[in-house]
């Protein structure tokens, strides 16, 4: 719900910040209207997706909500993108690093803030919060980081165990696409085309880059924070939703972290938690006031005398695509890893997921290339049906193992950990593991997954092809999750070599042999009386809703501006070549405002042979019905046990 502002709020639609090398970015603001009289803390959300069309939206809802509690908070375009000056190369680059410190400086000496800053993001925004705390400029003095990750590599869309994620060829449609559009002339002028041109001339293929750098190398350690936790040394909330692709970290984070620390993680998806699906949404910017109010203005809200985490005991649901709620409870632990943690170990045994063990007959799995047609997406967005649905056709492809019907719930919390003794008849070959609630009535859950390219095992540093027909021990960490198994359901171990769409097959149709092998569940003991009292409802700020003015165009009624987005993403297999797999994108973007129109087209097709990945791409931009911009692209990229 909105909320009546409490303080007046003054919003700067467009200001400069200057950098030390002449490059200036650009900025929105909203600040109280006394803040010159009596200064307030910052608070920097830093972003390529500019803020005048592409967060709009989101932003309107947060950032004047905040402002209205006492604080000044901006929202950055990074340099090369919005309204902002430069070239962008990549995600996470020094540079964007670099430009962050200097930012968080200039606020720090306005006249309106009071050299207190803090920095909040979700996805990039959250990445770029840890990766900037890591290098510790004075003024940050606190943290909120949603749905992100600390390790670039193992925990994000290009890769998972190794192997290589179709998500990672969406993400990189849409930015290559998004990194076109234009400045808008309506606040840089004429300079609009000159800013726009050298910035197509200069757009790297991002997924040429990404699918360069197919293990664990200096590339992905560079903004993995990961790698040295105890760099940073500021206060560090996390936030995640268990639907989304990003929670992993949170409980890494809560583990490794010496500062102070809390982690929050719901049942959302990829959004923030006071207007995310599935529900239900929470009073999240209350409780970044909370966390504001004490590290920014040293003011006692309690918020640190809370539990480390807080999270969503899922309660079994009807698989589905989507979902606009998801049934559950809060619970609470006072550290991480929880104090009391017994993770109970089921044995892989051929009368299923046995706890006493039992022996097991050789089992070969081969699955058929297009099993995996109910994995959702790998990051749900909640929008849609993006979800995993009911897993009993993927499952009856699959090598299962399954408990017998439970007599006494069972609630796990953290990530199980799949241990195998295996071996393969081919140098490469993947192996997906999922944990399914099964139904009395046949329906098949999935509560988490885990991936690993088997050339992997050891090292994502140093991958090695497989001896064909030599054993190995191999370790799969599942997602963590939270979620309740009910009486009379069974815990369903499913194990498959292919998990199409989401997972790029390995170059040949490989048979995995399991030859023994254990599951340990990070059960929870379920406390008495330990049920928390809920989050308040959400307040935000009122909405700004762009109008719909045809299919896939809207306008944003405050600035005048039109912009549309039409596209497709296909990807498709034939069954028994795993070399036949593609991916394909075409996007139309458009920008206008009346005489003046901008039409972007871009299209992206990723093929393979048995030792190349191909990729092609085609860019074209016109002004009006002149071209103005036409690059073609044709790279040929060596696997690399991928």
């Amino acid at each position: 719900m909105s909320v009546t502002q409490s303080r007046i709020v003054d919003e700067i639609e467009h200001t400069l910040i200057p950098l030390k090398d002449g490059t200036c970015l650009a900025a929105r603001l909203w600040l109280p209207d006394d803040a010159e009289r009596h200064p307030v803390p910052a608070l920097l959300e830093y972003l390529p997706y500019r803020k005048r069309d592409g967060t709009s939206e989101r932003d309107a809802l947060t950032h004047p909500y905040l402002a209205a509690h006492g604080y000044a908070c901006v929202r950055v375009d990074i340099r090369g993108s919005g309204e902002s000056d430069g070239l962008l190369s990549d995600e996470y680059s020094q540079q964007e690093l670099d430009d962050a410190v200097e930012v968080i400086a200039w606020l720090a000496a306005q006249p309106w803030c009071s050299g207190a800053v803090g920095m909040f993001g979700i996805s990039w925004g959250g990445f770029n919060a840890l990766q900037v705390a890591a290098l510790r400029p004075p003024a940050l003095k606190a943290i909120v980081s949603l749905c992100s990750t600390d390790d670039r590599y193992a925990d994000d869309v290009h890769y998972m165990g190794g192997a290589k994620l179709n998500a990672g060829f969406g993400w990189a449609g849409f930015f290559f696409a998004d990194m076109c559009r234009p400045p808008d002339p309506a606040l840089v002028g004429e300079r609009w085309r000159s800013m726009c041109l050298e910035r197509l001339e200069h757009l790297p293929l991002f997924l040429e880059r990404w699918l360069s750098h197919q293990r664990r190398d200096a590339y992905w350690q560079h903004g993995s924070v990961c790698e040295d936790f105890g760099a940073i040394q500021c206060p560090v909330y996390a936030v995640g939703g268990w639907t989304d692709g990003y929670t992993n970290a949170i409980p890494r984070l809560l583990e490794h972290l010496t500062v102070p620390r809390k982690g929050l993680i719901g049942p959302w998806a990829h959004a923030y938690p006071h207007f995310a699906l599935p529900g239900p949404q929470v009073g999240f910017l209350q409780e970044m006031l909370r966390w504001w109010d004490h590290w920014l203005k040293g003011e006692a809200t309690g918020v640190m005398d809370e539990p480390m985490l807080r999270a969503w005991m899922t309660e079994s649901v009807t698989p589905a695509a989507w979902h606009e709620t998801l049934p559950g409870r809060w619970v609470a632990e006072p550290s991480w890893p929880p104090p009391d943690a017994r993770p109970r170990r089921l044995v892989l045994t051929d009368e299923g997921l046995r706890e006493e063990g039992g022996a097991l007959t050789r089992r070969p799995v081969s699955s058929p290339l297009t099993l995996g047609r109910q994995s959702g997406q790998w990051c749900p967005f909640g929008r849609g049906e993006d979800q995993a649905g009911d897993q009993r056709e993927d499952d009856a492809l699959s090598l299962v193992f399954e408990t017998p019907p439970l007599d006494a719930p069972v609630e796990i919390l953290g990530a199980s950990v799949l241990a195998l003794d295996v071996a393969s008849d081919r140098p490469i070959a993947t192996l997906v593991a999922r944990l399914c609630d099964v139904h009395p009535s046949g329906e098949s859950l999935r509560v988490s997954f885990g991936v690993l390219n088997l050339t992997h095992r050891d090292s994502h540093e140093s991958p090695s092809p497989l001896v064909p027909g030599q054993r190995y021990r191999v370790r799969i960490k599942l997602n963590d999750a939270g979620a309740r198994f009910p009486v009379g359901h069974r815990i369903r171990l499913a194990l498959s070599t292919a998990y199409w769409p989401m997972v790029w097959p390995a170059p040949e149709t490989a048979t995995v042999t399991i030859l023994g092998g254990t599951l340990d569940l990070p059960v929870r003991a379920v406390h008495d009386g330990e049920e928390l009292p809920p989050l308040p409802p959400p307040e935000m700020a009122p909405a700004d809703v762009p109008t719909k003015v045809r299919p896939g165009v809207v306008r944003f009624d405050r600035i005048g501006l039109e912009v549309g987005t039409h596209g497709k993403y296909r990807f498709d297999i034939d069954e028994g070549d795993p070399l036949s797999a593609v991916a394909e994108m075409e996007k139309t973007e458009t920008v206008a405002r009346g005489d003046w129109q901008v039409r972007i087209e871009t299209a992206m097709r990723l093929t393979c042979t048995r030792d190349m990945f191909r990729l092609t791409a085609s860019l074209r931009v016109w002004e009006s019905e002149a071209e103005i911009c036409h690059r073609d692209w044709d790279r040929k990229i060596p696997r690399d046990l991928v």
